[in-house]
């Protein structure tokens, strides 16, 4: 088709120069009766590949049939142009000859959208039978392997009553030009969008168009986009992650689940999933209004994975490790005698079963909530919490006092610490509309209700007044311990565990990898424009044995017997560290639990880290620990370590993609 293309327009050009030529004289005779009109040529929007070279978006030559209309043109002439060029445009010459005729005054009239080939060909071989019409370019976004990554590619669509403002007014864009107005697609649209050309048109004095001059400035297409994504493990995961809702018993309460792979020493985003799938075709043509149920109803059009922060549960359990050790609440061979129950204040609260005496590594091993409401206890200097007795502030201090000064302080040190780690801040995940995490505390003077805690400024009272007023009480400490006080996202949790592994060195993920001029064609020896460098946002700052303990932790979870994730994880031929998370959530209007799972590989040599998130899924290890082992091993035999090499696999999109369920069924699967 592009071959066509070329052949179509270097016609058109050689003729064009020709009539230039042989009837100079005459031009240049009216030339004082004459002025030049322009016409604007939209530009092709730049592609969009994945880390391997496969296309992922870009702009499909459609091609319109186009008259530009000549004074001069003899009236017999359009009508013989009709007779000639009805049937190969499948109407009768009657109704073309009236389409020509329908603008009078107009410099060209568009009489036929996306041409064939055979169309194309047909015209161009019989030019002189046609010598007013053109075959005129008009871009039309495809993405090639429809919900692949919908989310994270986005979609365009023509400028709105409300953007107008911005890109017409404020950028000086033509008001019929296309733009991003999701994912990646709005976010390098700067990128993206190219420089609009100028057709040149003599017209006489009247305003009638004369001739055709040429291109001038020819438009330019957007740069190309390279992205950290890898095709095959972004498909294997959209796969996997339908596979397992699919055959769970938690099927009916999932109503969403995300996942995110990260390449943990530069922060490239391997694979990001958002279930329910989104394909950016349905938002051209008539795409739209096959799909609209769907898509307004199914969720399908927010990215889950950047969006909607839920409770992470037991996953912040690493992050507390470092903060009880870093402020003194616990110390590395600090233990507790687990009977399953524990007293708070006035609140009895059980755990998941009598675990006896546990140690540092066992607590995150197997997740032991007593031993981490103790930790989360100490950080707030609430003293003497046992199976019977509740406990209270340090001796001689009133319990108004310690709210306002030692309970603040724990939290804020607990939750500034997960801060740190990257739970709660914007991760700078180069997308539009990322959502921040928050953290809570309940506040007594409204019957205990949870409120939103303003991490900084109570951090900012602390430290000018040394105290913060608030009503929470040490039961948001026990619960804060363990994941029951904080919302996050999954690309948090993924940045999060990622910092883990680099031993506090939080960087900043993103998708774009590199940036090329227009027209590249990747793979390609072209020197790119541009190449995205790992950014390191901040290092957590702790003692290297810290970090070197809640590892040691996150390794038991997945490679000790009584670690929660050891079944997902036995057989494998690797060694992975990770962290369980269950959290109780609601839903529309329901008790679920909210399934998480993070963990990283190899554990001697982290090389990428995930996180996994899927409400409604049941307990961590349930749902979105397979979904976790499943997106380590597509890496591993992509990346030929640790597979024998009949398990291998390739790093492109599977050739069987279209005819994968996670392609073929996103609404049906939902």
């Amino acid at each position: 088709m592009y071959g066509l293309t070329f052949l179509a327009f270097s016609s058109l050009i050689l003729r064009l120069g020709f009539v230039q030529v042989a009837n100079g004289a005459n031009f240049r005779s009216d030339a004082n009766n004459m002025m030049l009109s322009k016409i604007p040529i939209l530009p092709a929007r730049g592609r969009i590949y994945d880390s391997h070279g496969d296309l992922l978006a870009y702009d499909k030559p459609a091609y319109d049939i186009v008259l530009t209309q000549f004074v001069n043109t003899r009236k017999s002439t359009y009508q013989e142009m009709a007779q000639r060029l009805a049937p190969i445009l499948k109407t009768n010459a009657k109704s073309l000859y009236q389409v020509m005729g329908s603008n009078q005054g107009a410099a060209q009239i568009t009489l036929y959208q996306n041409a064939t080939k055979t169309q194309i060909a047909y015209i161009e071989e019989n030019h002189q039978w046609f010598p007013n019409i053109r075959i005129v370019q008009q871009p039309h976004r495809v993405y090639p392997y429809g919900d692949l990554a919908g989310q994270v590619l986005g979609y365009v669509g023509p400028i709105t009553t409300a953007s107008k403002p911005y890109y017409v007014h404020q950028l000086g864009y033509l008001r019929s030009q296309i733009v991003g107005e999701t994912g990646l697609e709005a976010q390098y649209e700067y990128l993206l969008q190219g420089k609009v050309g100028q057709q040149v048109v003599a017209v006489n004095a009247a305003g009638y168009p004369v001739k055709y001059l040429g291109d001038s400035p020819a438009p330019v297409s957007g740069k190309v986009l390279q992205l950290t994504l890898d095709g095959n493990l972004q498909a294997q995961a959209q796969q996997d992650v339908m596979n397992v809702i699919n055959t769970s018993p938690y099927k009916p309460t999932i109503t969403d689940a995300s996942a995110v792979v990260l390449n943990i020493k530069t922060g490239g985003v391997l694979a990001m999933v958002s279930y329910p799938y989104l394909d950016p075709n349905w938002y051209t043509g008539s795409g739209y209004l096959q799909h609209q149920n769907y898509l307004s109803t199914s969720g399908a059009q927010l990215n889950y994975a950047i969006q909607n922060p839920q409770m992470p549960g037991s996953t912040v359990k690493p992050a507390n490790t470092v903060a009880g050790l870093k402020y003194g609440a616990i110390t590395p061979s600090y233990t507790v005698y687990d009977t399953n129950w524990i007293m708070i204040g006035q609140t009895l609260r059980h755990g998941d079963f009598a675990a006896g005496l546990v140690g540092l590594l066992k607590a995150i091993a197997i997740s032991d909530d007593i031993f981490f409401y103790h930790l989360g206890l100490n950080l707030g200097h609430w003293v003497g919490s046992t199976a019977t007795t509740g406990g209270g502030p340090p001796a001689g201090m009133s319990y108004r006092t310690w709210q306002t000064t030692d309970f603040i302080r724990g939290i804020v040190e607990m939750f500034q610490t997960e801060w740190d780690f990257g739970l709660g801040p914007l991760t700078g995940i180069d997308l539009p509309g990322e959502q921040a995490g928050e953290f809570f505390i309940s506040n007594f003077m409204q019957n205990g209700i949870k409120v939103p805690l303003n991490l900084q400024q109570a951090e900012t009272s602390l430290k000018k007044t040394g105290q913060y007023n608030n009503y929470g009480s040490p039961i948001d400490l026990a619960f804060g311990a363990i994941g029951q006080s904080q919302q996050v996202t999954p690309i948090e949790l993924a940045q999060y565990v990622a910092t883990v592994a680099d031993n506090g060195k939080r960087i900043e993920p993103h998708l774009l990898s590199k940036v090329y001029p227009p027209n590249t064609h990747l793979p390609s020896n072209t020197t790119p424009l541009q190449v995205i460098q790992p950014k390191v946002l901040n290092t957590v700052q702790a003692s290297p044995q810290y970090f070197q303990l809640a590892q040691q932790g996150m390794y038991g979870v997945c490679n000790d017997p009584q670690g929660l994730a050891y079944s997902v994880f036995q057989n494998a031929p690797y060694q992975a560290a990770g962290k369980t998370g269950t959290a109780q959530i609601t839903l529309n209007g329901q008790n679920v639990l909210n399934s998480v799972f993070i963990c990283y590989a190899p554990f001697n040599n982290p090389q990428v880290a995930v996180a996994v998130m899927v409400p409604g899924g049941g307990y961590g290890s349930e749902t979105a620990a397979p979904i976790a082992r499943q997106l380590l091993d597509t890496y591993f035999k992509e990346h030929h370590e640790f597979y024998p090499q009949k398990q291998w696999e390739n790093q492109t999109v599977p050739s069987g993609w279209n005819q994968m369920p996670a392609y073929t069924v996103p609404e049906q699967s939902h």
